[in-house]
């Protein structure tokens, strides 16, 4: 006798339903913490800005908003404004992002225009980018960037004539340095502006070729410096025992070059003091002009002569040991150039016309 098939039961989708509803736990818990985040974010924003008017700087962001579900934080200003005893500025649209899973890294993108005011100075600018980043660590941070495309402007107050500028690209990046940063306040900074214009310079230079700066230097006792008024804020990093080491200062404009380095700190005046070790090209017809201003166009151009005669006969090292000639070894020595007791000399030579006030 023949025997019914047994009846199979259809297999279980408990497993399905069960995939679901682990991943609508996991989306309900992360959208809970990201709000949670949110909530964190913007009741420490408030006290930081309930900090900073209870200590005279107030912060003002327009529109401010908090969005960016669900991996972002995203701080939104439509302008932000700084306000002080000492100065004020405005910007115009800021946004800075951190990533929820990287709270200690930040990118910030500021929109224009820039007007910044403090004492008789004031300076507008603006820019086609500029953009930053900053690496936070439990013990200060790694590194912090900032980069500018086609900014221009104009300082005014700093003299009759106000004081035009225009760029091609900006970067400043800083970090700590290793090894000094715990102990001495230490921070790297390096700074390169591409197609610089001055007009008024230019003027005075004779030379309306663009100009490219490299600027790479080490600030002692950095960590002395807040956010408090430029001039407490200096002298806490003067009494501090701050200075400035210029590893590098290039200045590049048409057939003329200069290099430089040396330290720089402020004397008990608060003036600018220290010497600077040049080095140059084509600059001896400038050397001469200057130098002219004081003691007439015969003897500045005699002491131009001298110093291109000085320079040509100090050679490189490298060109003595027979190594291949490169841009840097056409630049011969020049007499160092002193800062002290508010004058700036070249060797023996005091610069006309110079004079070094107290920076605050």
């Amino acid at each position: 006798m023949a025997h019914s098939p047994t009846p199979t039961r259809p297999p279980s989708r408990k497993g399905l339903f069960l995939l679901y509803i682990l991943l609508a736990v996991l989306v309900t818990a992360w959208s809970l913490g990201w709000f949670y985040i949110r909530h964190r974010a913007t009741t420490e924003m408030d006290a930081w800005l309930a900090r900073e008017a209870a200590d005279g700087r107030n912060w003002t962001c327009a529109d401010r908003s908090i969005t960016g579900y669900p991996f972002r934080i995203e701080l939104r200003c439509a302008s932000l404004a700084f306000d002080r005893s000492d100065s004020r500025f405005t910007l115009g649209p800021v946004t800075a992002v951190v990533q929820v899973y990287q709270p200690r890294q930040g990118i910030l993108e500021v929109g224009g225009p820039f007007h910044v005011e403090q004492g008789d100075l004031t300076a507008d600018a603006t820019w086609t980018s500029l953009e930053g980043s900053f690496h936070g660590a439990s013990d200060g941070f790694v590194r912090a960037s900032l980069v500018a495309n086609d900014a221009k402007g104009s300082v005014r107050g700093a003299g009759a004539d106000p004081i035009d500028f225009d760029t091609g690209h900006l970067e400043f990046h800083a970090r700590p340095t290793p090894g000094r940063f715990a102990s001495e306040g230490a921070v790297d900074t390096s700074l390169r502006v591409n197609r610089i214009r001055l007009p008024l310079a230019d003027a005075a230079l004779g030379n309306v070729d663009p100009a490219d700066l490299a600027l790479d230097a080490t600030v002692n006792r950095a960590t002395a410096l807040g956010t408090g008024t430029v001039a407490r804020e200096l002298e806490d990093w003067r009494a501090a025992g701050g200075s400035l080491d210029l590893a590098l200062l290039s200045l590049a404009k048409g057939d003329r070059r200069l290099q430089a380095k040396g330290r720089l700190d402020l004397d008990a005046q608060h003036r600018p003091q220290g010497q600077l070790d040049l080095r140059a090209a084509g600059v001896e017809a400038l050397v001469g002009q200057v130098m002219g201003q004081r003691f007439g166009a015969e003897k500045g151009a005699l002491i131009g002569s001298l110093v291109g005669q000085l320079m040509g006969r100090r050679t490189p090292p490298s060109a003595e040991a027979g190594v291949a000639a490169s841009a840097d070894d056409a630049l011969k020595p020049l007499p160092p150039l002193r800062l002290g007791d508010g004058r700036v000399t070249l060797g023996p030579f005091p610069i006309p016309g110079v004079q070094l006030p107290p920076l605050y």
